[in-house]
C-alpha cells in the first residue's frame, strides 16, 4: 500500500480533447466533478491561447482552448474537494501582479485549493500570434525567474489591496524537463517541480541527484522539495485491451509523430497497460519519492477520448495504491 501517493486528472480543454471535436466550459466542469466523484485528488488545466499540431506535421490551423485561470474560477465554484491547478502558466503571458491577484481570487473561491504552476513557455506560434517575444530559451528563463520572484513577493504581501489567498503560501510549482537552472529556480521559489508527459522511472531516478544538488546550492532541505509527474496513459482491463487502446490513439494522432511508436516504447514511459502493470509503475515512482501522478488518459495532453480509461484507473489503480 502506498499511503502517500496522490492522483490527478488532466481535464479536457481543447478542440481535440473530446470525441465531439468541440470544447466548452461545461465539459471541463463536468469532468472536474466526475474526477472528484471518482476520488481523484486534483484536476489540472494547461496554458495555451491556442494549440497547434504543426510541429507534428499535422494541420497547422490553431485549435481553440479554454483560458485556464478563468476556467479554474468556474471549476472552483463547482467542486468542493479536489485541488485545482495549471500545468503550467507561461510566465511571459501575464504580469506577475495580475497572476498573484487571480491566484488569490481562485484560492478564496475554492476555499484554499489552488496549485499554481509556472513555466517558461514553448509554443512559439502563440507567442508570435499574440505579440509576445519568444526569444531564446535563456531569455524565456530570465522572464520565468523574474516572474517567480515578483509573484512570490506579491502573494506574500498581506498589505496589498484586495482579499489575500486562503493558503499561506499558495503552492507554486515550476514545470519543465528539469535542467540545472529550472531546478535551481524551483528550489529557490517553489513547493517543487513537475515534469510531463512521458517520463520513465529510470529517467526520473537520474534527476534525484540533480534535485539534491539544487537544494544544496539554495540551502534548502531536499525533504521539503516536492515532485509530481504527469503521464499519458492507455489503460485496459487486460494488457491486450490496453494495447488496442494505444493502437487507436496512435492511429488518431495528427501528423507523423507516432508513426514509429510501438507498444513497448509507449509502455516504457507512460501509465499504460493492465491495472496490475500500471500499479507496478505507480510503485516505481513512489519508491523514487514522487508524491503525485497526474493522468492524461490518451496520447494527447488534456484529452479524454475514451472515458473508460479514467474509470478503470479510478476503480482499479487508485485503490490499490492508497
Amino acid at each position: 500500500m502506498l499511503a502517500s501517493m496522490r492522483f490527478g486528472l488532466a481535464l479536457p480543454q481543447y478542440g481535440f480533447s473530446l470525441p465531439t471535436g468541440r470544447i466548452g466550459l461545461d465539459d471541463a466542469i463536468g469532468w472536474a466533478r466526475r474526477a472528484e466523484d471518482l476520488g481523484f485528488d486534483s484536476v489540472w488545466l494547461s496554458d495555451h491561447f491556442f494549440y497547434s499540431f504543426a510541429r507534428y506535421g499535422g494541420d497547422p490551423t490553431p485549435i481553440d482552448g479554454l483560458e485556464p485561470l478563468t476556467a479554474l474560477g468556474a471549476i472552483a465554484a463547482s467542486t468542493g474537494r479536489v485541488r485545482l491547478g495549471v500545468l503550467v502558466l507561461a510566465a511571459g503571458f501575464r504580469p506577475p501582479e495580475l497572476v498573484a491577484k487571480a491566484a488569490a481570487t481562485i484560492d478564496r473561491l475554492s476555499g484554499g485549493r489552488l496549485e499554481l504552476g509556472l513555466g517558461a513557455g514553448w509554443l512559439e506560434e502563440e507567442f508570435v500570434a499574440f505579440g509576445y517575444r519568444f526569444g531564446t530559451i535563456g531569455e524565456r528563463f530570465d522572464v520565468l525567474e523574474r516572474t517567480l520572484r515578483e509573484l512570490t513577493r506579491s502573494l506574500a504581501d498581506l498589505g496589498a489591496p484586495g482579499p489575500p489567498p486562503v493558503q499561506e503560501p499558495v503552492p507554486i510549482w515550476v514545470g519543465g524537463k528539469g535542467g540545472p537552472r529550472l531546478l535551481r529556480l524551483a528550489a529557490r521559489y517553489a513547493a517543487g517541480w513537475n515534469v510531463v508527459w512521458r517520463v520513465s522511472p529510470e529517467d526520473h531516478a537520474g534527476r534525484a541527484a540533480d534535485v539534491a544538488a539544487a537544494c544544496g546550492r539554495e540551502g534548502r532541505d531536499p525533504a521539503t522539495f516536492h515532485r509530481t509527474v504527469g503521464l499519458y496513459g492507455t489503460i485496459g482491463l487486460t494488457e491486450e485491451d490496453a494495447r488496442a487502446r494505444f493502437e487507436r490513439a496512435r492511429a488518431s494522432f495528427p501528423g507523423q509523430a507516432m508513426r514509429d511508436e510501438t507498444w513497448d516504447t509507449w509502455r516504457a514511459d507512460t501509465l499504460s497497460g493492465s491495472p496490475e502493470q500500471v500499479v507496478d509503475r505507480v510503485r516505481d515512482f513512489d519508491t523514487l519519492g514522487v508524491e503525485e501522478l497526474i493522468l492524461s488518459p490518451w496520447a494527447l495532453p488534456f484529452a479524454v477520448i475514451e472515458p473508460e480509461i479514467v474509470e478503470l484507473f479510478a476503480a482499479h489503480v487508485m485503490p490499490a495504491c492508497r
